[in-house]
């Protein structure tokens, strides 16, 4: 059998960390006067915390100072990191935990390939930190999702070939950076969204070990 490396963003696939970003973004827009939904927090999934920024910034038609800028992302982070602060086993979605085990079980690479700054953080809060042979998250890229950096330094880390990963992406931008790794793109979410994902499903209790095995012995 051979290794394969299966890389696993973390928000909104391992667990739902989404709702706290949407919280402290929300908070952080009303705080500068822009309107912010549910919306525009799809917009921002995968997003770096600059961009977010910006991108909030340009919806409100705001110009702030360097250090206005600055202030309101380390205000933002905060907020957020009294949410995740919170968070124990209770918050990994249903069935990862059952994947992850089955890739162990078998023997294969496992990696996490995430934008957040916090992941390290979050996977030990929810006690998965022992499960993954490797952790690449924003402190370790320089160039945020659809750039594959994140994906292909992952793969370095596990030392398998790219076209030998798969990943295990939520939203737009990261799955156009694993087929720009010449990865396969698995889709966790709606296939509407997802549409450019080699595989889509809602969610991992809809992923089995016959899927899993196919994968594996490609």
């Amino acid at each position: 059998m051979m290794k394969k490396g299966f890389i696993f963003d973390l928000d909104g696939v391992i667990v739902d960390t989404a709702k706290y970003h949407y919280l402290a973004w929300k908070k952080l827009a009303q705080s500068i006067d822009v309107h912010f939904s549910e919306a525009e927090n799809e917009q921002l999934k995968g997003v770096s915390r600059v961009k977010s920024l910006e991108k909030i910034l340009e919806w409100g038609n705001k110009t702030i100072s360097e250090s206005d800028f600055m202030k309101l992302m380390a205000l933002k982070n905060d907020d957020y990191l009294g949410y995740i602060n919170t968070m124990n086993e209770s918050e990994i979605l249903p069935d990862v935990l059952k994947v992850l085990k089955f890739l162990i079980e078998k023997e294969q690479g496992i990696a996490l390939g995430s934008a957040s700054k916090n992941a390290r953080t979050i996977l030990k809060k929810v006690n998965l930190f022992h499960h993954f042979e490797a952790i690449v998250d924003g402190n370790d890229v320089v160039k945020g999702k659809p750039n594959p950096e994140v994906f292909l330094s992952a793969a370095k880390a596990l030392n398998i070939n790219p076209e030998h990963c798969i990943v295990f992406e939520d939203s737009v931008a990261g799955i156009q950076a694993a087929n720009t790794a010449n990865m396969i793109s698995i889709g966790i979410g709606e296939s509407s969204v997802l549409q450019e994902a080699d595989f889509v499903f809602a969610d991992f209790t809809h992923i089995n070990s016959q899927f899993l095995n196919e994968l594996i012995n490609k």
